[in-house]
């Protein structure tokens, strides 16, 4: 009868380990950055709990500087960070939407809502920077 108890006891214990262990988010963060519609725009800063989009142009010089930067910044911060790339050009109605007048511009958007916006091309050190106070 005590071994039953015993067996019991742990059996316990280790179902309320499982259920005070954090969760992993039930959504994949990814790697790299996604692309981001007028169309998609809401969903994407609705699914992401920290999405950053970049907001470019093709024909931006200071947005193919950075273009790298984000890349790298999506990798390296995988799981905290999701990062996003909105063409202005394709998607006129998100650049008006939210009064986008220059370019590059990066929205920060924390459970949804528009939180900053950092405007200009940025140093990596400096963009990590200011990335970390949103963590």
């Amino acid at each position: 009868m005590d071994e039953l108890e015993e067996i019991k006891k742990k059996k316990m214990e280790k179902m309320m380990s499982e259920i005070n262990k954090p969760h992993e988010p039930t959504v994949e963060l990814p790697g790299k950055p996604i692309i981001v519609t007028d169309a998609t725009v809401d969903a994407a800063s609705n699914q992401y709990p920290l999405l950053i989009l970049d907001c470019w142009a093709e024909w931006c010089g200071p947005c193919r500087m950075i273009g790298p930067i984000i890349e790298e910044l999506a990798a390296e911060m995988k799981g905290r960070v999701v990062f996003g790339k909105l063409n202005v050009d394709e998607n006129p109605q998100t650049a008006n939407r939210f009064r986008i007048s220059a370019i590059p511009t990066l929205m920060v958007f924390k459970d949804g809502k528009l939180i900053d916006k950092l405007v200009g091309a940025y140093p990596k050190p400096s963009l990590v920077a200011k990335i970390q106070k949103y963590l």
